[in-house]
């Protein structure tokens, strides 16, 4: 194989996590007295987006994004609630999420006989943990980085030298990343100085630019 250590996001290229998160908030947004229409969802989306690029960034701590997030959305919407309360909630219910996104635990199954697979997160870990588990997809990973509890998030270089530190001996020039997001998977493998495979389901343009680029997780056969 091309490459021999295959790190892979979870979020949006593993597990289904717009489907997790649409019922979550779905069950969420009720208990609350609303219905979850589009435009809620596209609000509530762009404000939780814009907080998590914040984190990305460093410029939010990982307990502020999850601690304020529903305080600052219902907010908008003439309410005030318990912040920290509804995030614990909605937490129970994101961890109930298990739908695996396309014919993910048959690549992942098959490719951990070839390969030493490892997860890299910027989720909560005990969400995340939960979730592949029941998505049947946690006994095919060496071991699961996530950003809670390394203390730093993709795309700084810090989180790639502690997984590399953890999985040493490795060799940078056949690793890979294989994740949705170009702003922290396929950022933080150019930061991390490794080779990036971008699942690009949705066809949007690249404003950084991914050594390859897929579209299904079944193409990745092609570049490995």
């Amino acid at each position: 194989m091309r490459y021999n250590t295959l790190l892979f996001d979870v979020d949006d290229t593993i597990l289904d996590f717009k489907a997790a998160e649409l019922q979550g908030l779905s069950k969420l947004f009720g208990n609350q007295g609303y219905e979850l229409t589009d435009e809620l969802l596209s609000s509530y989306q762009i404000l939780n987006q814009q907080l998590w690029k914040d984190y990305e960034e460093n410029k939010r701590t990982r307990e502020e994004v999850l601690n304020t997030r529903f305080g600052l959305f219902f907010e908008q919407l003439g309410k005030k609630v318990d912040s920290v309360a509804v995030e614990k909630e909605y937490r129970q219910y994101l961890n109930q999420g298990s739908q695996r996104l396309g014919n993910s635990l048959a690549v992942v199954s098959d490719l951990a006989k070839k390969a030493d697979l490892y997860v890299v997160t910027n989720g909560v870990a005990k969400t995340q943990y939960q979730r592949l588990e029941a998505a049947k997809l946690l006994p095919y990973f060496k071991e699961i980085f996530v950003s809670e509890t390394i203390g730093y998030q993709k795309p700084r270089i810090e989180f790639f030298q502690h997984v590399f530190h953890k999985i040493a001996p490795v060799d940078l020039e056949k690793t890979v990343i294989i994740g949705d997001s170009l702003s922290s998977d396929i950022q933080g493998g150019k930061n991390a100085g490794i080779d990036t495979i971008w699942l690009n389901a949705n066809q949007q343009k690249a404003n950084i630019q991914p050594t390859h680029t897929i579209q299904t997780l079944d193409e990745i056969y092609q570049i490995l």
